[in-house]
Protein backbone atom coordinates (compact mmCIF):
# COMPACT_ATOMS: atom_id res chain seq x y z
CA UNK A 1 0.00 0.00 0.00
CA UNK A 2 1.23 3.51 -0.77
CA UNK A 3 2.78 5.40 2.15
CA UNK A 4 0.89 8.51 1.11
CA UNK A 5 -2.45 8.90 -0.63
CA UNK A 6 -2.08 8.80 -4.40
CA UNK A 7 -5.46 10.43 -4.96
CA UNK A 8 -5.78 14.20 -4.96
CA UNK A 9 -8.69 15.70 -2.96
CA UNK A 10 -9.20 18.07 -5.93
CA UNK A 11 -10.77 15.11 -7.73
CA UNK A 12 -13.97 15.82 -5.82
CA UNK A 13 -14.89 19.27 -7.09
CA UNK A 14 -16.94 20.71 -9.94
CA UNK A 15 -15.24 20.83 -13.33
CA UNK A 16 -16.19 21.17 -16.96
CA UNK A 17 -16.72 18.16 -19.22
CA UNK A 18 -13.47 19.00 -21.04
CA UNK A 19 -11.58 19.08 -17.75
CA UNK A 20 -13.12 15.79 -16.64
CA UNK A 21 -12.16 14.14 -19.92
CA UNK A 22 -8.60 15.38 -19.50
CA UNK A 23 -8.38 14.07 -15.92
CA UNK A 24 -9.51 10.57 -16.86
CA UNK A 25 -7.57 10.52 -20.13
CA UNK A 26 -4.35 11.19 -18.26
CA UNK A 27 -5.26 8.80 -15.43
CA UNK A 28 -6.33 5.79 -17.52
CA UNK A 29 -3.06 3.84 -17.43
CA UNK A 30 -2.52 4.25 -13.68
CA UNK A 31 -6.15 4.25 -12.52
CA UNK A 32 -6.49 0.63 -11.44
CA UNK A 33 -3.24 0.61 -9.48
CA UNK A 34 -4.04 3.93 -7.82
CA UNK A 35 -7.55 3.07 -6.62
CA UNK A 36 -6.47 -0.42 -5.60
CA UNK A 37 -3.74 1.13 -3.45
CA UNK A 38 -6.35 3.27 -1.73
CA UNK A 39 -8.68 0.34 -1.02
CA UNK A 40 -11.50 1.10 -3.45
CA UNK A 41 -14.24 -1.28 -2.29
CA UNK A 42 -17.48 0.40 -3.38
CA UNK A 43 -17.88 -1.83 -6.49
CA UNK A 44 -17.77 -4.93 -4.30
CA UNK A 45 -20.28 -3.35 -1.92
CA UNK A 46 -22.62 -2.57 -4.82
CA UNK A 47 -22.36 -6.15 -6.05
CA UNK A 48 -23.14 -7.49 -2.57
CA UNK A 49 -26.18 -5.20 -2.28
CA UNK A 50 -27.50 -6.35 -5.65
CA UNK A 51 -27.16 -10.09 -5.21
CA UNK A 52 -30.36 -10.48 -3.11
CA UNK A 53 -32.28 -8.13 -5.43
CA UNK A 54 -31.19 -9.05 -8.95
CA UNK A 55 -32.95 -11.90 -10.71
CA UNK A 56 -30.68 -12.08 -13.75
CA UNK A 57 -33.25 -10.92 -16.31
CA UNK A 58 -30.86 -9.69 -19.00
CA UNK A 59 -27.68 -7.73 -19.72
CA UNK A 60 -26.36 -5.23 -17.21
CA UNK A 61 -25.15 -1.76 -18.19
CA UNK A 62 -22.02 -0.57 -16.39
CA UNK A 63 -22.53 3.18 -16.90
CA UNK A 64 -19.28 5.13 -16.66
CA UNK A 65 -17.41 1.84 -16.72
CA UNK A 66 -13.99 3.52 -16.89
CA UNK A 67 -11.18 0.98 -17.05
CA UNK A 68 -13.48 -1.88 -16.09
CA UNK A 69 -12.21 -1.95 -12.50
CA UNK A 70 -15.79 -1.96 -11.19
CA UNK A 71 -16.88 -4.40 -13.87
CA UNK A 72 -14.32 -6.89 -12.61
CA UNK A 73 -16.00 -6.76 -9.18
CA UNK A 74 -19.41 -7.32 -10.74
CA UNK A 75 -18.10 -10.23 -12.81
CA UNK A 76 -16.51 -11.82 -9.72
CA UNK A 77 -19.92 -11.68 -8.04
CA UNK A 78 -21.53 -13.42 -11.00
CA UNK A 79 -23.36 -10.35 -12.30
CA UNK A 80 -23.64 -10.29 -16.07
CA UNK A 81 -23.54 -10.33 -19.00
CA UNK A 82 -21.92 -6.91 -18.85
CA UNK A 83 -22.12 -4.03 -21.31
CA UNK A 84 -20.19 -0.84 -20.64
CA UNK A 85 -20.13 2.79 -21.70
CA UNK A 86 -17.83 5.68 -20.83
CA UNK A 87 -17.08 9.11 -22.27
CA UNK A 88 -13.29 8.70 -22.14
CA UNK A 89 -11.75 6.69 -25.00
CA UNK A 90 -8.55 5.93 -23.07
CA UNK A 91 -10.55 4.41 -20.22
CA UNK A 92 -12.57 2.33 -22.68
CA UNK A 93 -9.35 0.99 -24.18
CA UNK A 94 -8.35 -0.29 -20.74
CA UNK A 95 -11.79 -1.84 -20.20
CA UNK A 96 -11.68 -3.52 -23.60
CA UNK A 97 -8.37 -5.18 -22.80
CA UNK A 98 -9.93 -7.05 -19.84
CA UNK A 99 -12.35 -9.08 -21.93
CA UNK A 100 -15.19 -8.91 -19.40
CA UNK A 101 -17.66 -6.88 -21.49
CA UNK A 102 -19.79 -8.24 -24.31
CA UNK A 103 -20.29 -4.71 -25.64
CA UNK A 104 -18.49 -1.40 -25.06
CA UNK A 105 -19.12 2.02 -26.56
CA UNK A 106 -18.23 5.68 -26.06
CA UNK A 107 -21.10 7.69 -24.62
CA UNK A 108 -21.91 11.39 -24.81
CA UNK A 109 -22.14 13.64 -21.75
CA UNK A 110 -25.73 14.52 -20.93
CA UNK A 111 -27.21 11.96 -23.33
CA UNK A 112 -29.19 8.95 -22.13
CA UNK A 113 -27.08 5.80 -22.52
CA UNK A 114 -29.93 3.66 -23.84
CA UNK A 115 -33.64 3.50 -24.59
CA UNK A 116 -35.94 2.87 -21.60
CA UNK A 117 -35.95 -0.82 -20.82
CA UNK A 118 -32.91 -1.80 -22.88
CA UNK A 119 -31.25 -2.72 -19.59
CA UNK A 120 -33.16 -4.09 -16.60
CA UNK A 121 -30.19 -3.16 -14.40
CA UNK A 122 -27.91 -0.13 -14.70
CA UNK A 123 -24.93 0.26 -12.37
CA UNK A 124 -23.12 3.56 -11.93
CA UNK A 125 -20.30 2.96 -9.44
CA UNK A 126 -18.76 6.25 -8.35
CA UNK A 127 -20.05 7.99 -11.48
CA UNK A 128 -22.94 10.21 -10.37
CA UNK A 129 -20.72 12.13 -8.00
CA UNK A 130 -18.93 15.38 -7.36
CA UNK A 131 -16.11 15.78 -9.87
CA UNK A 132 -17.57 13.25 -12.30
CA UNK A 133 -21.14 13.25 -13.69
CA UNK A 134 -23.41 16.11 -12.52
CA UNK A 135 -26.49 15.60 -10.30
CA UNK A 136 -28.98 15.61 -13.18
CA UNK A 137 -27.34 12.43 -14.49
CA UNK A 138 -29.36 10.56 -11.86
CA UNK A 139 -32.61 11.62 -13.57
CA UNK A 140 -31.15 10.68 -16.96
CA UNK A 141 -30.44 7.16 -15.72
CA UNK A 142 -33.90 6.86 -14.21
CA UNK A 143 -35.31 7.90 -17.61
CA UNK A 144 -33.35 4.98 -19.10
CA UNK A 145 -35.19 2.37 -17.02
CA UNK A 146 -38.51 0.69 -17.67
CA UNK A 147 -40.89 0.00 -14.81
CA UNK A 148 -39.30 -2.57 -12.52
CA UNK A 149 -35.77 -1.79 -13.68
CA UNK A 150 -33.04 -1.34 -11.10
CA UNK A 151 -30.41 1.37 -10.74
CA UNK A 152 -27.45 0.82 -8.41
CA UNK A 153 -25.10 3.71 -7.67
CA UNK A 154 -22.97 5.29 -4.99
CA UNK A 155 -22.57 8.72 -3.43
CA UNK A 156 -19.17 9.17 -1.83
CA UNK A 157 -18.76 11.35 1.26
CA UNK A 158 -17.95 14.60 -0.64
CA UNK A 159 -21.01 14.00 -2.84
CA UNK A 160 -23.28 13.51 0.17
CA UNK A 161 -21.83 16.62 1.80
CA UNK A 162 -22.41 18.64 -1.38
CA UNK A 163 -26.16 18.09 -1.04
CA UNK A 164 -27.18 18.64 -4.68
CA UNK A 165 -27.07 14.96 -5.57
CA UNK A 166 -29.26 13.97 -2.66
CA UNK A 167 -31.62 16.81 -3.59
CA UNK A 168 -32.18 15.20 -7.00
CA UNK A 169 -32.67 11.80 -5.38
CA UNK A 170 -35.15 13.24 -2.86
CA UNK A 171 -37.09 14.87 -5.70
CA UNK A 172 -37.21 11.63 -7.68
CA UNK A 173 -38.40 9.70 -4.64
CA UNK A 174 -40.97 12.41 -3.89
CA UNK A 175 -42.26 12.28 -7.46
CA UNK A 176 -42.66 8.51 -7.05
CA UNK A 177 -40.55 7.81 -10.14
CA UNK A 178 -38.43 5.40 -8.09
CA UNK A 179 -38.49 3.69 -4.74
CA UNK A 180 -35.39 3.06 -2.68
CA UNK A 181 -34.65 -0.61 -2.04
CA UNK A 182 -31.31 -0.15 -0.29
CA UNK A 183 -29.05 2.56 1.10
CA UNK A 184 -26.09 1.91 3.36
CA UNK A 185 -22.97 3.84 4.27
CA UNK A 186 -19.65 2.03 4.35
CA UNK A 187 -16.04 2.23 3.14
CA UNK A 188 -15.29 3.68 -0.28
CA UNK A 189 -11.55 4.37 -0.41
CA UNK A 190 -10.50 2.64 2.79
CA UNK A 191 -6.91 3.82 2.94
CA UNK A 192 -7.97 7.34 2.01
CA UNK A 193 -10.47 7.40 4.89
CA UNK A 194 -13.44 8.08 2.63
CA UNK A 195 -16.83 6.39 2.78
CA UNK A 196 -19.75 6.09 0.41
CA UNK A 197 -23.46 5.37 0.43
CA UNK A 198 -24.43 2.44 -1.80
CA UNK A 199 -27.95 2.98 -3.16
CA UNK A 200 -30.29 0.69 -5.10
CA UNK A 201 -33.43 2.16 -6.70
CA UNK A 202 -36.34 0.54 -8.54
CA UNK A 203 -38.27 2.35 -11.31
CA UNK A 204 -41.99 2.59 -10.62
Amino acid sequence: MADKPVLNPDLWKDRSVAETLAVYRDWAAAYDADVRAEGYVTPDRIAAALLPLWQGRGPILDFGCGTGFSGEAFARAGLGPLHGTDITPQMLDMARSKGIYDLLWQGEPGVAPCKPGDYPLIIAAGVVSLGAAPPETLSLLIDSLAVGGLLALSFNDPTVADGRYDAVLTAELGAARVRQLFRENGPHLSAFGMGSDVIVLCRV
